[in-house]
């Protein structure tokens, strides 16, 4: 049975990543050695396993409306933080769309929970504990659901700095202490009467060639922006551009583009720094096998943009999308305000108990209400409304089916993430052996 679950997790990685492995196996390794850390960790990179796991599972609670509905697809932990949305409110929400797609509601909500077990596990929490834990998030999450079916603007619901406490507005207050000159100081530097990207590790400087490319790429993006979001005046002039690595767990491979552009006006205190990332394969989309639903999106850089915006009720200003050599970019402002929520100091159930609920809220949310540009062609009906029928009269039932994955799915991944390591260190894992 190890032998056979070992090469389930080997193939299932390689399947997914295996074009991007043969481009950079270095940041593969470096991937690989980031999730061997601890169960945690595998997790957060390896939700590719998750939904072929989940994907043979028996659903209950998924029919043809709650089981194609937008969701976030890696929902974990770690996932949620502050940004600025649209209307210049500091919002605390998930904050990580590259996995976005369609499917069942109940797989952010079980692959939310799971991490959260296993976060319990890495803090020496009791069973009983992380249980209450687990049903607390998805009582708060059925909550939220039912009041969106009852209010006429759910658009107006968010996690602020007027109607949080406790940790979450903490991570709001740091937010709203940061400004845009501190992050252009800190990735750029002036030279002569302008500003351009500062080197340093991870910043790779293009040749006339390449930059003429992404240049031209950024232009389609533009075309890309709603009409209602677009800035006008000397907005989204370049300024400078340059390729970028050392990205995250999630983005190994990926190649990559920091683009500075002119911001509201020509004061150097308010330039714009734009990420320009290739999309991803969402890890839900090699479960939900709708040819449909693949021709929808154009590439994965449109896949994600209009994911994003169907899961924000008031996504970035600046989100767009675009193509280079034939491959999808996505494209979103590298936000001053962007603070992700530390768990390293929530130690007792009882400081993490407040915080789950707000993020069982949150989820609720990201499922619920939508931006006023997002393309509602695949899902034309209320999200909430579908959610609530199907879990109606049956929701002791639905909290223990979510509490149950939890904590067995938690224990597949610890055994998983030994079973990784060993494979890993072994060098069972085609195209990222080591160099020596």
């Amino acid at each position: 049975m190890t032998e056979e679950r070992t090469a389930r997790i080997v193939d299932t990685l390689v399947d997914a990543f295996s074009d991007l492995m043969a481009v950079a196996p270095a940041a593969f390794r470096t991937k690989f050695r980031k999730m061997a850390a601890d169960p945690f960790a595998f997790y957060r990179g390896s939700a590719c396993l998750f939904y072929a796991d989940v994907a043979g599972r028996a659903d209950p609670w998924a029919d043809e409306r709650s089981g194609r509905i937008w969701i976030q697809g890696d929902l974990h932990a770690e996932n949620f933080g502050t940004y600025m949305d649209g209307d210049g409110v500091l919002i605390f929400d998930v904050n990580d769309f590259d996995e976005a797609y369609l499917g069942h509601f109940t797989w952010d909500v079980t692959r939310f929970a799971a991490s959260l077990a296993l976060l319990g596990w890495r803090k020496a929490i009791s069973d009983g504990d992380i249980t209450a834990l687990v049903r607390c998030y998805t009582e708060a999450y059925l909550d939220q659901v039912r009041l969106f079916l009852d209010e006429a603007d759910e658009r107006g619901f968010a996690l602020r700095l007027d109607n949080t406490d406790g940790p979450l507005q903490q991570v709001l207050q740091l937010a709203k202490l940061r400004t845009r000159v501190a992050l252009l100081d800190r990735i750029t530097e002036t030279e002569g009467v302008d500003r351009i990207l500062r080197p340093g590790p991870g910043l790779r400087r293009l040749d006339d060639d390449e930059r003429g490319r992404v240049t031209e790429a950024f232009e389609r993006y533009l075309g890309t922006i709603p009409e209602s979001k677009r800035f006008r005046g000397v907005t989204y002039a370049i300024k400078d551009v340059a390729g970028r690595s050392g990205l995250g767990i999630g983005s190994a491979g990926l190649p990559a583009y920091t683009v500075l552009i002119e911001g509201f006006n020509q004061a150097l205190d308010n330039d714009v720094v734009l990420s320009m990332k290739q999309g991803n394969v969402a890890a839900p989309s090699r479960v939900v096998t709708d040819p449909a639903l693949a021709r929808h999106f154009r590439h994965h850089g449109h896949r994600t943009a209009v994911s994003q915006r169907a899961l924000q009720a008031h996504a970035d200003p600046l989100l767009g999308y675009t193509d280079l050599d034939g491959v999808g970019f996505v494209v979103n402002e590298i936000s001053p305000y962007a603070t992700d929520l530390d768990w390293s100091e929530l130690t007792e159930p009882s400081e993490i108990a407040p915080v789950v609920e707000y993020l069982g809220r949150a989820t609720a949310k990201v499922h619920c209400v939508a931006d006023s540009d997002a393309d509602h062609s695949l899902v034309d009906f209320q999200t909430e409304e579908a959610i609530t029928n199907v879990v109606a009269g049956r929701e002791e039932e639905f909290i223990d089916w979510v509490t149950a994955f939890a904590q067995d799915y938690a224990g597949q991944v610890r055994t998983d993430h030994a079973l990784f390591v060993d494979a890993f260190r072994s060098g069972a894992i085609p195209g990222v052996a080591s160099t020596g």
